[in-house]
């Protein structure tokens, strides 16, 4: 994939280097990577960091380390957040932030969340070695908790960070061992009034390198995406009861089969999502045949649907027309049905200004870029709220992502990394 459109621009606000620096900036990601990947690593190049685990805590620990030997000041917050800052000559102005997660889902990739922290790393070591000391300080950090993967719950790092969580009262939530937030918290050694309180208000912007974990950017062959927002999200159940049979004895025409009559549903939600047109997307993932077996004609039957939009309107339009369209269907098959939603979450917009700037920065580098939206949450959209918040995306290999197949090339890393090395010059230099 070809990372320039023109030749390199020596008027890159924080670089004139160009291509080399890229080039540098890539195989100091791969190595940083690789080293991370060890603490959770699988034999199959996987990586497995829950939030609180022995392999979550090896990986704090030795992050924390190397901030230290980078030059970075460390330090933990309640809730496990781990921050590395650089004094800025202004101790009393607002610091600038970066990073992402640190956890991982199960069996996962090396590059979810631990590149943006890697990354900034990088970027804010780079600024200081050319530039000296920033005027405001620059935070980079690693996020406790994002994935839900251990504990029913998301955001649990930064939504602490952004006082939508507190750590001193844990939702009572447990995981699959039957362990609690709290329990599992204090195991590891926070909650208990060790370290810096959890919450701030004094972010002066938040920057967060992302891979895209789609496969919009590679097919484009564009180096960067700016993120415009975060998509919105509507999530809802829905229950089909007919009646539950004998399969020998009753005649087809005479059933009410609620697995065939959820069956023509869910076709109907791809089929809507289709005609309305990217970017919708609507997804079941759930389907429970809850009166059912081998030689029973199924009675009663639930299955969840997932739609996303980046325009509020055209979310609720989408999903009043597959609700009434599902009764629909539901009526034809002499079914019943009811549906709940169970989840709203409006579109988060990125901040405008930041999005020109790290377009200015594509545009002086000779990078091809493209603006988008993401269709997946990250910890950007809880800062959207509380300071200028700022995504930028890398492409992710055939768009995979949450899997040991996770890759991106290293000149696409290091491209990534150019733009963040931009934007945090322009938020803490100037």
């Amino acid at each position: 994939m070809p990372l320039s459109t023109a030749a390199t621009d020596a008027s890159s606000p924080a670089d004139a280097s160009g291509e080399q620096l890229i080039r540098r900036f890539a195989w100091q990601a791969v190595d940083m990577l690789d080293w991370l990947a060890q603490f959770g690593g699988e034999t199959d190049g996987g990586v497995t960091r829950l939030l609180y685990s022995p392999e979550w805590q090896q990986a704090q620990t030795a992050l924390s380390r190397r901030m230290l030997q980078l030059g970075f000041e460390p330090y933990y917050d309640e809730a496990g957040n781990l921050f590395g800052r650089l004094a800025g000559k202004q101790p009393d102005s607002r610091a600038v932030l970066t990073g992402s997660h640190i956890d991982t889902v199960l069996h996962g990739g090396r590059y979810d969340g631990a590149y943006g922290i890697i990354a900034g790393l990088i970027a804010a070591a780079y600024l200081r070695e050319r530039y000296g000391q920033p005027l405001r300080s620059i935070e980079i950090v690693a996020f406790a908790e994002e994935e839900g993967s251990r504990f029913p719950l998301t955001f649990w790092g930064s939504g602490n960070a952004t006082r939508i969580y507190s750590a001193d009262n844990p939702p009572p939530v447990r995981d699959a061992d039957g362990v609690t937030l709290a329990d599992a918290m204090h195991a590891a050694g926070f909650g208990l009034n060790r370290f810096e309180p959890a919450g701030r208000n004094d972010w002066e912007a938040f920057v967060e390198l992302h891979i895209e974990q789609g496969s919009v950017l590679e097919r484009e062959r564009c180096a960067v995406g700016i993120v415009q927002g975060i998509v919105g999200q509507q999530r809802f159940t829905f229950e089909v009861t007919g009646v539950s049979n004998h399969a020998g004895t009753t005649p087809m025409g005479d059933r009410q089969d609620a697995l065939c009559g959820a069956s023509e549903m869910i076709l109907a939600v791809r089929e809507e999502a289709v005609k309305f047109g990217d970017p919708m997307v609507a997804t079941v993932g759930q389907l429970t045949v809850v009166s059912g077996a081998s030689n029973v004609v199924p009675g009663h039957v639930h299955f969840t649907m997932d739609a996303r939009h980046p325009d509020p309107t055209e979310l609720d339009l989408f999903c009043r027309t597959i609700e009434k369209r599902l009764e629909r269907l539901a009526g034809r098959s002499g079914l019943s049905l009811t549906s709940r939603r169970w989840m709203t979450a409006a579109p988060i917009p990125m901040n405008a200004e930041l999005a020109a700037a790290g377009e200015s920065s594509c545009r002086a580098r000779g990078l091809s870029f493209r603006s988008m939206y993401s269709g997946a949450g990250h910890d950007a959209q809880l800062f959207a709220a509380v300071c200028p918040t700022a995504m930028i995306f890398v492409p992710s290999r055939a768009g995979i992502s949450h899997s040991p197949d996770e890759h991106t090339e290293p000149e696409q890393l290091g491209a990534g990394i150019a733009v963040l090395a931009d934007l945090l010059h322009s938020l803490a230099y100037r």
